[in-house]
């Protein structure tokens, strides 16, 4: 079979890629198989695709490491500003923190200097309220609201203020409200779910502090209505005493009065309004003490009049005749007592006043008591008001057992019914 033959039959051989070197009569030929020449090629491509991954490492190695650094400055920055933030904020809290605890210590401290304050206050009204109690007494002055001055002044009593721990500022607002002089919490609102111990505290604090302010209020409140009543009462005797025609201290009322105006504050309003109700007091009890010299009492309380002060028929006689006293229906032996304090001048035997006594009360005035059975006092013995003197009786120039009672003025006789109407007034607030 022949070679083309053989090509039909089996197909066209591939022969070997054969390199011929010549050189002169030399002839050299190299056989190159395929798998040679694609692993010479591979490696060729390889190298440039190396060589080139090279270079554009070389050459772009800078960029890349100044794109590491710049992305890590990035977050190294960023995680900077987040501490420097946070950092920030911790500053802020621990700011707010202590701005907090000095607004509370001031707040504390603010309300403890009030309730000092109120406490002292309480120390110098307690001695003034005891003398209010004593002075204006239990009936009020005339006029409208006058009859709630007594309770008004329990209040004042009562109106201290009281102690109040630190340690309550932490405390359940909804627990133990009971217990409390007054309630802290009357004034706030019932707590948010948001709501902080600063805002918590700032409530306490407001409402403590109206507390105190209330309490403050009632104490001048209460100042100027005893004030107002020893006022009245000392008014009312004045005029009682005037409209008799008996002497009144002429210091007593109020006088013109100017000057510029200068405001007060609360502790200087304090001030005033207890220098004030210690003057009214002090008024009250300069014409207290005035008239209870006087004679003004009754001597012979719940007995009928039988004779009158002034020109009558006399009893033995039956012509007219000037009456220098009043007569009191009494029985022998009935005691007699004294219409105000004084010193026992005459105790005697005395014409026809038979056995009398004769009382100097001061200030010109003088009482006497006569037809008695028996003298029980001497002369120069000091008296107080209803001091026992003797025993009514029908002594001397007289018809049947009675008192005789006059009232003296600088010797003058004067009708005893003026004081008798005036003590009638002005019992109450004496």
């Amino acid at each position: 079979m022949n070679v083309a033959s053989q090509s039909t039959v089996f197909g066209r051989r591939k022969e070997p890629h054969t390199v011929i070197i010549a050189r002169g009569n030399e002839i050299r030929h190299f056989t190159i198989r395929p798998w040679v020449a694609a692993f010479c090629g591979s490696t060729l491509a390889a190298m440039a695709i190396g060589y080139l991954l090279a270079t554009s490492y070389l050459v772009l190695r800078d960029d890349l490491i100044g794109a590491t650094t710049a992305r890590q400055a990035r977050m190294q920055q960023a995680y900077e500003d987040r501490i420097s933030a946070l950092r920030a904020q911790v500053d802020r809290i621990t700011s707010r923190q202590l701005l907090d605890q000095q607004l509370m210590e001031t707040k504390v401290g603010e309300l403890l200097d009030r309730q000092t304050q109120l406490s002292l206050r309480h120390g110098r009204l307690g001695p003034l309220l005891e003398r209010a109690e004593s002075d204006v007494g239990t009936p009020p002055a005339t006029g409208a609201g006058a009859s709630a001055m007594p309770d008004k002044r329990a209040e004042v009593t009562d109106a201290q203020p009281q102690p109040y721990a630190v340690a309550s500022l932490g405390a359940d607002p909804g627990a133990g409200d009971d217990a409390r002089p007054f309630s802290l919490w009357s004034t706030r609102s019932d707590p948010l779910p948001s709501d902080t111990a600063a805002d918590r505290a700032d409530r306490l604090f407001v409402s403590i502090n109206a507390a105190l302010k209330a309490i403050e209020s009632q104490q001048l409140t209460r100042i100027a209505t005893l004030a107002d009543n020893a006022y009245r009462n000392a008014d009312a005797i004045s005029q009682a005493l005037e409209a008799a025609g008996l002497p009144v201290d002429g210091d007593f009322g109020e006088s013109d009065a100017g000057g510029p105006l200068i405001p007060l504050d609360s502790s200087m309003t304090f001030d005033s309004k207890v220098r004030e109700l210690d003057e009214a007091l002090d008024a009250l009890d300069r014409l207290k003490t005035e008239a209870r010299r006087l004679p003004l009492a009754n001597p012979a309380p719940g007995r009928s009049v039988t004779s009158p002060f002034g020109v009558r028929t006399d009893p033995l006689l039956g012509t007219a005749a000037l009456h220098s006293g009043m007569d009191f229906r009494a029985p022998t032996g009935m005691p007699a007592k004294v219409t105000a304090p004084g010193v026992v001048v005459k105790a005697g035997w005395n014409g026809g006043y038979g056995r009398m006594v004769e009382v100097d009360h001061g200030n010109g005035f003088a009482t006497r008591y006569g037809h008695l059975s028996k003298i029980d006092v001497t002369v120069g013995k000091r008296l107080n008001a209803g001091d026992l003197i003797g025993k009514t009786g029908s002594s001397g120039r007289s018809t049947g057992p009675h008192l005789h009672y006059e009232v003296r003025h600088n010797g003058e006789a004067i009708d005893p019914l003026r004081f008798l109407r005036v003590g009638k007034k002005v019992a109450r607030y004496l």
